[in-house]
């Protein structure tokens, strides 16, 4: 392990988490990880190791059966998985917000209900917000549910949904207009349970999993979209008892998610530049190993900077959320630059690999088409920069 991407001030626990996912990906994932993704096959084996070493219940708390460790150790642990294969990392990501979500604004009956299974890996989460005509606009939403006794009456179509098929258990947020003028008290978080699987849901009448959307990369996980037609949801699985919270709700588990893709960020770019700086010490050209030439060593520095920047970056989001304190404008900038090094600097070593560097033989190339989504996942870099200007007009308001 190299002297990049350290964190000080860590306990003795949080090391020997790091240490022991270190070896399992190491050992478990990248030797397999091009495999699977160039099939576009689904990480069982790997899934229930996750199981196995507590991963799905890594910051749910200990009296329901989890780890109950820190935003700071999940962010770290999902950079080491991220640089074995950062669709694993995805299939984490969204069963935590969930988790996150439950822990933070649910009933005690839903923590009680949820929080065990989900801590074992019975329950696997996954989280919907977006619709097919939405894409940043969150109070463009158009799935609605309609109160009818005591259940809610659902219908709409939800897009990109991480692990919609394998999941059991989806946060749905729809539109319920019970909360006034304001659009954003006008939306409720549903927990929707159903069977893992595509097609029509057995278990939820009126649901259904299309199948996987084909992507360019993050491939092995699977993407859906979510279908909803006269889906009826009892009252007490609105998240939190009470309609109208949905938006707050879903923005705490976006916020804590953009610490998620910056640590997925700083895990894909730590792999290019091991992957880059391993190569130029093989490759020989004019004479000499390229890593000899002046030109790569100043692209190695690059590399190795942006690396470094962007995970004390997400180091700081993740302290700052742990702390209790507001954290939108630190997770806005980790998230932002660690997206954004992360295409530079998988580019960079894509270019250091040269001609080899296209082919589906090296590693390189499965890295270069995972990191565009980097860019988009949990809001884009417009989205960002408007969430870190507004805050800092907020911090640095002049008298008038």
């Amino acid at each position: 392990m190299g002297r990049l991407a350290q964190t000080d001030g860590l306990t003795e626990i949080q090391r020997d988490i790091l240490a022991t996912v270190r070896d399992f990906v190491d050992k478990e994932i990248i030797p397999v990880a091009t495999e699977l993704e160039h099939k576009d096959e689904y990480p069982t084996a790997i899934v229930e190791g996750m199981k196995q070493l507590g991963l799905f219940g890594l910051t749910i708390p200990e009296e329901y059966g989890g780890l109950g460790e820190s935003l700071l150790t999940y962010a770290l642990v999902v950079e080491e998985i991220a640089r074995g294969w950062m669709s694993v990392s995805g299939i984490v990501n969204t069963h935590f917000i969930v988790a996150h979500m439950i822990n933070a604004h649910g009933t005690q009956e839903q923590k009680d209900y949820f929080l065990p299974k989900m801590a074992a890996g019975e329950i696997r989460g996954a989280f919907s917000m977006s619709e097919p005509g939405l894409g940043s606009d969150v109070s463009a939403i158009s799935t609605k549910g309609v109160k009818d006794g005591d259940s809610y009456v659902i219908n709409g179509q939800k897009m990109w949904l991480t692990n919609g098929g394998t999941s059991t258990l989806v946060a749905v947020l729809c539109k319920t207009d019970e909360g006034g003028s304001s659009p954003y008290k006008n939306m409720t978080t549903f927990l929707i349970e159903k069977t893992a699987g595509f097609g029509p849901n057995p278990t939820v009448p009126g649901l259904t999993v299309p199948g996987k959307i084909e992507k360019m990369g993050y491939k092995g996980v699977d993407t859906t979209e979510l279908i909803l037609q006269d889906v009826r949801i009892p009252a007490d699985r609105i998240l939190g008892g009470a309609p109208g919270k949905g938006f707050y709700q879903m923005m705490d588990g976006v916020e804590v998610g953009r610490v998620n893709v910056a640590a997925r960020g700083c895990g894909v770019a730590r792999r290019a530049f091991e992957l880059g700086i391993s190569y130029a010490q093989q490759r020989s050209t004019f004479g000499k190993k390229i890593a000899e030439h002046q030109a790569i060593q100043f692209k190695l520095a690059e590399m190795a900077t942006k690396v470094e920047a962007a995970h004390q970056m997400m180091v700081m989001a993740a302290r700052k959320k742990d702390s209790g304190e507001r954290n939108d404008l630190e997770a806005g900038m980790a998230k932002y630059l660690a997206s954004e090094y992360c295409k530079e600097v998988v580019e960079d070593a894509f270019r250091i690999h040269g001609g080899y560097g296209f082919s589906k033989e090296y590693e390189i190339e499965r890295l270069y088409r995972e990191a565009p989504m980097l860019l988009i996942g949990e809001g884009t870099a417009e989205i960002q920069k408007m969430i870190v200007g507004r805050r800092l007009l907020e911090e640095y308001r002049i008298a008038e």
